[in-house]
C-alpha cells in the first residue's frame, strides 16, 4: 500500500514524524512524501532541509506560497497548490494520503486528492477552534475524508455527528504526546548550549500566531502581549515565529522589531524544530500565545499555558491552561498565577486529557487492518 504523507509547515512535520518513522519500519506499506507550503520557503526556513536531514526521501515538493500573507494572496496560494497537487497525484498515484489538522494548504490537498479519487486518512477532525477559520477547513476536510483519527472521545462523536460511519472513526489521542513519549528532551544546561540563551529567574516559551477570525487587528492583540511582556522582570522569553496564515507577517515583524530592541529578555527563533520546541516548553514557567501546543502537548511536559484571545476557543483543555484576552491587563495577572504556588502545584499534577503518546502505533494498527472494500464510496451515517 502506497501511503503518501503531506506537510506544510515545521510544526506539522514534527508532530507526523513518529508516524512517518512507523509507516517506514512496516513491510506492508511503501512510504511517499509530499512536501509543500512553508517548507519551501526561505522565509519560514526552508523546513524541507529537517525533512532531508532525517533521511527521508521527498516524493514531491509543491511550491505554493505567495510572499504576501492579504486574504488574496492566500487564495491564490491554494490556487497554486491545487495546481501543483495535480502534476505529484498523477506522478505519485498513492493508495491512500494523510493529513493532518486545518491548514488551508491541507484544504487545497484534499480537495486535488478528492477529484484524483485517493482515499483520505485525516488527523485531528472533530475539533472545535472558533477564532480561525481553521475550524471552518478541518471540518471540510472530515467530510472529504475516508478514515478519521480523532483526539478524544467527544470529538470522534463530533466526527460521527457530522455524518462519518462510526468504524470508520478512532479516538487515538494527539499525535503531538508522541513525540514526548519517544525523545530524549534536552537538559536546560544543554538548551543554553545549543540555543546560546541563558536562563533567568522566569523563563516563557512564545508562540502566537493570527486569529483570523477577530474582529480585533494583529498588531492590537499582539501589542498587548508585548505590553504585557514589558512588564517581567528577571524574565527571558523565547520567540518562534508565526506561521503562514492571513498577516501572520505582521506579526513575525513585531517579534523581529521587539527582540531587536530588547536583547537582554527577547531572542526569537525561525524554527526550533521538534526536540528544541518540546525542550524549551518542558523547561520553561508557561508557553504563552494561542499555539495549540500550548493545549495538547504542554499538559504533559506539567507546563503552564497563558492562552490568549479565541484561536483555540473550544477545544478541550486541562486545568493548567490560562485563559484571558488579547489584554495587556488580563495577560499580566496570568503572569502572576503562573507564578502562585497554589497553580504550580496544579500544573505538577494535572492531567492530559489528549491521551498518552501511543497515537502513531494505533494509527498504523488500523491502517494495517483496512481492506479495499473499505476505500470504496462512503455512505453518509444517520444518528
Amino acid at each position: 500500500m502506497k501511503i503518501c504523507v503531506a506537510t506544510g509547515t515545521r510544526a506539522e512535520y514534527g508532530l507526523l514524524k513518529p508516524l512517518i518513522d512507523r509507516i517506514l519500519s512496516e513491510s506492508m506499506f511503501e512510504l511517499q512524501t509530499l512536501v509543500t507550503g512553508a517548507h519551501l520557503s526561505p522565509e519560514f526556513g526552508l523546513t524541507y532541509k529537517e525533512i532531508e536531514k532525517d533521511g527521508i526521501k521527498i516524493d514531491a515538493k509543491v511550491e505554493m506560497l505567495v510572499s504576501a500573507d492579504t486574504p488574496e494572496s492566500i487564495v491564490k496560494s491554494m490556487g497554486l497548490g491545487l495546481i501543483g497537487y495535480a502534476d505529484a497525484f498523477k506522478l505519485l498515484q498513492p493508495d491512500i494520503i494523510i493529513i493532518l489538522g486545518d491548514r488551508y494548504e491541507m484544504l487545497a490537498v484534499a480537495s486535488a486528492a478528492l477529484i484524483f479519487r485517493i482515499p483520505i486518512v485525516h488527523i485531528n477532525g472533530g475539533d472545535i477552534t472558533e477564532g480561525a477559520y481553521d475550524d471552518a477547513i478541518r471540518h471540510s476536510i472530515t467530510k472529504m475524508s475516508q478514515f478519521h483519527f480523532a483526539t478524544t472521545e467527544e470529538y470522534s462523536k463530533r466526527v460521527i455527528q457530522m455524518g462519518e460511519p462510526p468504524e470508520k472513526v478512532f479516538n487515538v489521542g494527539a499525535i503531538g504526546l508522541d513525540n514526548i513519549k519517544r525523545l530524549r528532551l534536552l537538559e536546560p544546561v544543554d538548551i543554553e548550549a545549543q540555543l546560546n540563551i541563558q536562563f533567568k529567574q522566569f523563563n516563557y516559551l512564545v508562540a502566537f500566531h493570527p486569529e483570523t477570525l477577530s474582529e480585533f487587528s494583529v498588531e492590537e492583540q499582539f501589542n498587548s502581549l508585548l505590553g504585557a511582556i514589558d512588564a517581567q522582570k528577571d524574565s527571558l522569553f523565547i520567540f518562534t515565529k508565526a506561521n503562514a496564515d492571513t498577516d501572520g507577517r505582521i506579526i513575525n515583524k513585531l517579534i523581529e522589531e521587539y527582540c531587536a530592541k530588547n536583547t537582554a529578555k527577547a531572542i526569537l527563533f525561525e524554527s526550533l524544530g521538534s526536540l528544541k520546541f518540546l525542550s524549551v516548553m518542558k523547561h520553561v514557567d508557561a508557553i504563552v500565545g494561542n499555539s495549540s501546543s500550548g493545549i495538547t502537548e504542554a499538559p504533559s511536559l506539567k507546563t503552564a499555558t497563558i492562552n490568549i484571545g479565541n484561536r483555540q476557543k473550544g477545544r478541550i483543555q486541562a486545568l493548567s491552561i490560562l485563559n484571558c484576552s488579547a489584554n495587556t491587563t488580563e495577560i499580566m495577572q496570568c503572569f502572576k498565577r503562573v507564578k502562585e504556588d497554589e497553580f504550580k502545584e496544579i500544573v505538577k499534577r494535572v492531567s492530559n486529557p489528549y491521551g498518552s503518546g501511543d497515537t502513531s502505533f494505533l494509527i498504523i494498527e488500523v491502517l494495517k487492518s483496512i481492506k479495499p472494500e473499505q476505500l470504496k464510496v462512503k455512505k453518509f451515517y444517520n444518528l
